[in-house]
């Protein structure tokens, strides 16, 4: 038997009904990187069973059992050579069409990133104080430019209407993105909700990445600031000017749902639901496979 049933049915249940589990559950605003993780490990479960679903459509002589069809695929069994190179060609058009979805994404953010930053090193000045650059503008903003040369952003307004601790932790959100490298990881959820548009998973990983990278951020300030001052200054931010193109914004469309989650009771840390995310992490990466051999 061809494993290709096998994995469609597997791509199913991880493209079109887990997310819809993960949307409605209530642990992912509490540990909001593990669930970054979780998302992500689905992603990357999902894109490598349409790549070895390819390859078994491809190498139809591969057969469930003892490893045969991952031989078969990779051309390490004799007299099936043929039938391993197409089952190559198969596995790397699958990858390259999604590192140049990535690269594109990457790139066009990165060269909007940068247009910026020169114009910043013009008009802007720097803070040692604050470790950020300044921009003389009236509106209340705070951004980002993560990258190789990243840049964390405020505007005369912040500094005027945010107090001292409330401007401290805007800072330390913005540092949080630089130091996740979160651009990467937006530009990998871009690459997936690109390749597999209309898909539920791509649909909700769209939705809910930027929003559980908003809260990872604030999970770091609120280590050095208290909930009442980040609170503060997100409701003083919240009116303020969007980010430009390719940076990361402390405020934005998801400032509601952040000020109720900052503000609510304190989640309590749960090592049972850390492991549990760790072996469904393991278990997304390894089934695929399992499956396909």
């Amino acid at each position: 038997m061809n494993a290709a049933p096998v994995l469609v049915g597997y791509a199913a249940t991880v493209g079109l009904v887990a997310p819809y589990v993960i949307a409605r559950a209530s642990w992912p605003y509490r540990s909001p990187a593990v669930a970054a993780a979780v998302w992500s490990a689905l992603a990357v479960s999902f894109s490598l069973c349409v790549a070895l679903l390819a390859v078994h459509v491809v190498t139809p002589a591969a057969h469930v059992g003892v490893l045969y069809s991952c031989q078969v695929a990779l051309g390490m069994t004799p007299g099936v050579g043929s039938v391993g190179r197409w089952g190559l060609t198969a596995l790397a058009t699958v990858a390259g069409v999604h590192v140049g979805v990535f690269a594109f994404h990457t790139l066009r953010a990165g060269a909007a990133r940068s247009r910026h930053r020169k114009i910043l090193d013009m008009v802007g000045h720097r803070a040692p104080e604050l470790q950020a650059v300044v921009l003389d503008h009236g509106a209340t903003a705070a951004y980002c430019l993560p990258g190789r040369s990243p840049r964390i952003v405020v505007s005369r307004g912040a500094v005027e209407r945010l107090s001292s601790a409330e401007l401290g932790a805007v800072v330390e959100h913005e540092r949080a993105h630089v130091a996740g490298r979160h651009h990467l990881v937006l530009a990998a959820t871009q690459c997936f909700a690109t390749v597999f548009r209309g898909l539920p998973l791509a649909r909700h990983l769209r939705e809910q990445m930027p929003l559980l990278l908003e809260m990872t951020a604030d999970d770091r300030a609120l280590r050095r600031y208290s909930p009442g001052v980040l609170a503060a200054a997100l409701l003083e931010m919240a009116t303020g000017q969007p980010a430009p193109r390719g940076a990361m914004s402390a405020t934005g469309a998801t400032a509601v749902v952040r000020l109720k989650r900052i503000v609510g009771p304190e989640p309590q840390p749960r090592p049972v639901l850390w492991g549990a995310a760790g072996a469904a992490i393991v278990l997304l990466l390894a089934l695929p496979v399992l499956f396909a051999c």
